[in-house]
């Protein structure tokens, strides 16, 4: 039986100003498991790619190289060359609602606010493809949480704080390690054991 295929992407905005962002933890995710397993990432017009093996399944990971509130136009573009089903596309974003450094992995649903997978939905016509998404926290002020659009956007694209570091590299860690179990042992036992 031949190995069955993913497709892996990891959400964030191209730049060297947005590289290290709290926006960008998807993107950086990506990075991180395309190291860990030796796979060389080479960028094209829309996205950056790179193939290999990953738990006994064939991983195309791809980091998307257009501004977040456009990834659907890459995420389409590599769906139609790949030729993998939306069941087999895992999507890595951040998530604001999630507090910092947990997972949550899903086998489909809504966009939850985030632009990225917004774009996606819409490009696709359909919300039914796994997503992993790593917390980021919801700023606070004045210990009630911010919703604020304009001081949102401005905490999703700033650097996290020197306290919060160390606890998004561990989930990043945590999240490919979650990625992992998804293609060695299926969705369900990886859901069962990187829930919060």
């Amino acid at each position: 039986m031949a190995a069955e295929k993913w497709l892996l992407v990891g959400l964030g905005n191209p730049g060297p100003e947005y590289a290290e962002t709290r926006h960008n933890v998807g993107s950086r995710c990506l990075a991180r498991l395309a190291r860990r397993h030796g796979i060389e990432l080479r960028a094209h017009r829309l996205y950056s790619l790179g193939r290999g093996s990953i738990g006994g399944s064939e991983a195309v990971l791809a980091r998307s190289r257009v501004y977040m509130n456009e990834s659907g136009r890459a995420v389409a573009a590599l769906l139609r060359q790949e030729r993998v089903p939306l069941s087999r596309l895992l999507v890595v974003c951040d998530d604001l609602d999630l507090p910092l450094g947990k997972l949550r992995l899903r086998p489909g649903g809504g966009h939850g606010g985030h632009n990225g997978l917004r774009s996606i939905i819409a490009h696709l016509g359909s919300g039914d493809f796994p997503r992993l998404r790593i917390g980021i926290g919801r700023p606070l002020r004045d210990g009630r949480p911010v919703t604020d659009p304009d001081l949102v956007a401005r905490y999703v694209l700033s650097v996290p704080t020197a306290e919060e570091r160390p606890v998004l590299e561990e989930a990043l860690e945590l999240a490919c390690d979650a990625i992992e179990v998804v293609l060695a042992e299926g969705l369900e036992a990886a859901m069962n054991r990187y829930n919060p």
